[in-house]
This record gives structure tokens, sequence and C-alpha cells, in this order.
């Protein structure tokens, strides 16, 4: 195989793998590591801290947040064997569905 090895000598240099993430429409050069963890969560979930580095979103606020809570009420719902999906009738001392907010 003659020239087979000068060939191989000669070849360009292999590039190295550059791994580049887009927050916020910004492409950054980050880690294996970074761009796997973006691509794991979105890149919607990052937002810049300053114009080197960003960081996750913190999770939003629970706040106003409405919940559903069951309350003894006259008259209200009663439940065949406690079970709050299957109501049979309604009677004094029974229970209603109430919405609470925090």
């Amino acid at each position: 195989m003659p020239g087979f090895f000068d060939a191989v000598n000669n070849s360009p240099p292999v590039k190295k793998k550059v791994h580049t993430v887009c927050i916020s429409g910004q492409n950054v050069v980050v880690t294996l590591e970074r761009k796997l963890e973006v691509i794991k969560h979105g890149e919607e979930a990052y937002h810049w801290i300053s114009p080197t580095e960003f960081a996750s979103k913190p999770p939003p606020s629970r706040q106003g947040v409405v919940y559903r809570t069951l309350e003894r009420k006259d008259p209200g719902y009663v439940f065949h064997k406690g079970d709050p999906h299957w109501p049979i009738g309604i009677e004094q001392g029974g229970y209603t569905w109430q919405i609470k907010s925090e």
C-alpha cells in the first residue's frame, strides 16, 4: 500500500467538537454535560444572569393557587363508603366541595 501512510500522516487535524446552546436567541459554547442538561430541561427553562453566564429560571410562585377541599356543611353530599367520587344523596351534616386559595 504505497502512499497510504503518507496520506494518513499528511491529513488535516481532526477538529474538536464544539457544543453550543441557544438561550434567549444568543448562542454560547458550553461543555457536553451542560448541553445535555439544557436539552433535558429545555432552552426556555434558562435565562441570562450576566452577559457570559446563564442559569435555570426560578420555579413559578405558588401564590394564588386554588385548591378544592371537602368541608362539612348543611345540607351536603353523603358518600357511599366514604368515597368522595360516589355521592349517594344530600342530607344534613354532609360534605361539600369548597374552593380555598393560598
